[in-house]
């Protein structure tokens, strides 16, 4: 029991170390001393900011490096466009394919084209002065957050975010940079998710009919026991491939985001 004891008690500091600079509270190192963790510090610089020691870096790093696939699902494109392409095969009536790692890769490369003038700015604004040490690390994090804000609110629905805006009890907001990521991301995922139902309703129509057209043939001529699935799904692919499908789905999700 002793040994969990001291564990749980190394844990718990740590934790409280990395909530106290996610808050963005500056802590000497003698406080950080008093807590038996003098690996884990702050000091400020000539310049007022906050630098902190290479091990509370490494810290904060790997920390962050465990949420990075939330935040590629929750402030990108990336929950639309996989979305739109699963609903997509539904209506191809592939089953499996394209298989999910397929889908996956096609999201994620389209996540980064239609984001890479986003990207470009994140890094020669926030990521490379910072590894210069030109800025801050608490600097280059806010202007990077308030890109990915501008982003996200620029691609929200005004009447959703407006609902959470109300269930919080806040607004109105006098710009962008006003409104917390409290409220910014459920209201741009919700949004999303009812654009891209709205864009797989429409692509899923004409495959729709093509199924409704052949079930009424084969019911015309008897042939109730044969799958209408199994005829129409070589017309829906012919039909696909005639109108050049894939280039014409990523391109026109393409065009609805809203970049820059």
């Amino acid at each position: 029991m002793i040994p969990n004891i001291k564990m749980r008690a190394v844990i718990y500091k740590l934790l409280l170390s990395l909530f106290i600079i996610l808050c963005g509270t500056n802590v000497s190192a003698q406080d950080f001393g008093s807590l038996g963790l003098p690996a884990l510090t702050s000091s400020l610089d000539a310049n007022g900011d906050s630098t902190y020691s290479l091990s509370l870096q490494i810290l904060v790093l790997m920390t962050v490096l465990t949420v990075i696939p939330s935040i590629l699902l929750g402030m990108t494109a990336f929950t639309r466009i996989i979305i739109v392409l699963s609903i997509l095969r539904q209506a191809l009536g592939t089953q499996q394919t394209p298989p999910n790692q397929v889908l996956i890769a096609i999201a994620l490369f389209l996540t980064f084209y239609i984001m890479n003038p986003l990207f470009e700015v994140l890094y020669q604004g926030s990521i490379n002065p910072y590894l210069e040490g030109v800025k801050s690390a608490q600097t280059a994090l806010t202007e990077a957050t308030n890109l990915l804000k501008d982003f996200m609110i620029a691609n929200t629905r005004v009447d959703t975010l407006n609902h959470f805006a109300e269930m919080a009890g806040e607004g109105p907001f006098e710009d962008n940079s006003s409104i917390p990521l409290s409220i910014v991301l459920p209201s741009f995922i919700t949004s999303e998710l009812k654009t891209a139902f709205e864009i797989g309703f429409l692509i899923f129509l004409p495959f729709l009919v093509i199924d409704m057209v052949i079930a009424s043939i084969l019911m015309s001529l008897g042939m109730m026991m044969l799958s209408p699935m199994l005829i129409s799904l070589p017309f829906k692919l012919l039909l696909f491939v005639l109108v050049d499908g894939w280039a014409m789905t990523i391109g026109s999700l393409s065009a609805t985001f809203v970049v820059g």
